[in-house]
């Protein structure tokens, strides 16, 4: 009797069958944050990274938040204001400096990194032009994971710190311009800007990124003779086109920059650093040569400013001459205004702590977005960042690699 012949169902049941696996998404746990706002003790510094509201917020969202006593003075946020928000108020820098995450406007001396521990995340100011190699080799001897927040980007390529606080440096820099040109304060005795009959005061501004726009719009607005400098055609025509009208513009020629300075009322230096290295495009010489009384106010002395002739002053002494001319550079302007500077650091640091809880951690909101792995400098134990390393002659380590070797 021939086989019968096996129906397709009956093949199927004795072969031999393996279940297919198949990935499932796995949802990312929340991560909740232990933030610390320390008070600041460096260079007369008011601001103060996330306000009470923010803190409510947050607090609200389960993270917890201490607040080092009378660090919101100086934007005028009372202790009781950051308590009744939900936050810890704790009395001494050793207490604050417990927290998993610290968030400071400026850089950390070397006495608070002493209070720091071991992988811990950092985030505030880096201030290339003021950088201690000592510092950095404190930070990475305790293997904290530090990010600037000059260098931290958006979605877009843009600097949202940095935008911030340079949209309140060009709008401030005009007041200030003002009360150094004032008889009261040994100036020049003149108004800023012009009025019916009188020549208008000349405003000679370096840089045409924010803080230039912001500046310019100042300085048009009371009547002044305004010219702008940058090697950058593109952010020249952007700058025009921004303010809807033809201002004077040229690029960074030594003989034109050097014969403008000759009559200049006002100097704004707004040019960032490139690659980490300050550039002086103004000497010395050319300063030398400005009208006695004329005024210097170096806004990138941060980085290491742009005039040659600069050196980092205070708020309680703000301003010094060289050569007959004043000289204002205080790298933390938008101090002088802290409770708006604070508002404007708290808008952008409380939705990117609430984005970095729903990835998972800072760790894994560095890993999983490029615009904030680059506020990252080091690394647990390790300099990450290519300028920061050649400024010091030091070996660093691709965050980039670090990622593709992780995963």
């Amino acid at each position: 009797m021939s086989e019968k012949k096996k129906t397709g169902f009956e093949a199927l049941a004795k072969a031999s069958l393996h279940p297919q696996e198949q990935l499932l998404e796995v949802r990312k746990r929340r991560h909740t944050f232990f933030i610390g706002l320390p008070k600041e003790i460096s260079l007369q510094e008011n601001r103060i990274s996330l306000t009470p509201d923010a803190v409510a917020l947050l607090v609200n969202n389960g993270h917890e938040v201490w607040v080092e006593a009378k660090a919101g003075n100086g934007s005028k946020f009372s202790d009781k204001q950051y308590s009744d928000a939900g936050a810890k108020i704790v009395y001494s820098p050793q207490e604050v400096y417990q927290a998993d995450v610290i968030l400071k406007i400026e850089p950390p001396t070397l006495e608070e990194i002493e209070l720091m521990h071991a992988g811990q995340t950092l985030i505030s100011a880096l201030q290339l032009g003021q950088l201690k190699v000592e510092s950095l080799q404190a930070l990475t001897k305790k293997k904290i994971t530090a990010l600037a927040y000059e260098f931290i980007e958006d979605k877009v390529g843009g600097m949202p710190i940095v935008r911030a606080m340079s949209e309140i440096a060009g709008s401030s820099v005009l007041l200030i311009a003002s009360e150094y040109l004032s008889t009261a304060n040994s100036g020049k005795g003149v108004i800023l800007g012009g009025i019916t009959g009188v020549p208008p005061t000349k405003v000679v501004i370096i840089g045409a990124g924010t803080v230039a726009e912001y500046a310019v719009r100042a300085a048009l607005g009371l009547g002044a003779d305004v010219q702008v400098f940058d090697n950058h055609l593109y952010k020249l025509r952007r700058i025009k086109h921004l303010l809807g009208q033809q201002i004077y513009t040229s690029t960074i020629d030594t003989i034109t920059l050097s014969d403008t300075l000759k009559t200049a009322d006002v100097v704004v230096g707004a040019l960032r650093a490139e690659k980490g290295r300050p550039r002086h495009v103004i000497t010395e010489e050319m300063v030398a040569q400005m009208k006695v009384d004329s005024l210097i106010i170096d806004l990138s002395i941060d980085q290491g400013g742009c005039v040659e002739t600069s050196e980092i002053t205070t708020l309680s002494k703000p301003i010094f001459r060289k050569h007959g001319v004043i000289h204002y550079c205080v790298p933390n302007v938008a101090s002088r205004v802290a409770h708006t500077a604070a508002n404007a650091l708290s808008n952008i640091f409380t939705p990117t702590i609430l984005r970095a809880s729903e990835e998972g951690g800072v760790e894994a909101m560095i890993f999983s977005h490029k615009w904030f792995m680059k506020g990252v400098y080091t690394y647990k134990g390790g300099l990450t960042n290519e300028h920061v390393a050649r400024k010091f002659g030091l070996k660093y380590k691709n965050i980039e690699l670090l990622m593709a070797a992780r995963f």
